[in-house]
Order: structure tokens, then sequence, then C-alpha cells
């Protein structure tokens, strides 16, 4: 069996969640926080399932900066912080 670990961040957009992937550059929604990442995992087995068929995935995760655990096991750079940020500036 293939195991592979993401991040995924959730925001919402008017009633909508979107949960999205950063390394994989994937994303979903759905109408709760739960369904946006329930559909955003199934968008990546399908992604994956796709980049396995093309014989194109261990090129595809080694790009995103996967490594291997063991041979079925990929993990992801880890993102250690979020925060939302604040600047003003006069844009000329």
């Amino acid at each position: 069996m293939f195991q592979i670990d993401f991040d995924a961040i959730v925001f919402q957009e008017g009633s909508t969640f979107i949960a999205y992937s950063p390394k994989l550059d994937l994303s979903s929604c759905g109408n709760t926080i739960d369904e946006a990442r329930k559909n955003l995992s199934t968008a990546v087995r399908l992604f994956l399932d796709e980049a396995a068929k093309m014989g194109t995935l261990e090129e595809i995760l080694r790009e995103a900066g996967y490594e291997t655990k063991d041979v079925n096991h990929w993990v992801a750079p880890r993102i250690v912080a979020t925060e939302l940020m604040h600047l003003e500036a006069s844009v000329a």
C-alpha cells in the first residue's frame, strides 16, 4: 500500500471552505471543513493514480521536495508555521 503525508491549509471564501496542499499544488472545496478535507484527499488520490499511470509519480514527488521513509511511504517537507500578516505600503 502507498502512503503519502501532505500538509493542508483550509481557508474560507464566502460560505465555501477550500482545502489546499501547497507542496502538491492541489486544492478542493466543500460546504464544511471536513468535506473540503475529504475532497482534497480524493483529489490527491486521483492525482497520484494518474501520475503513477503516466510513470511520473516519483519524479513529481521528488521535485516537490518529498522524500521516502521506505519504498511505499513519502513524506513532504513540513509547514512549520502559518500566520496572517499585515503590511501597509504606498504603491506608486
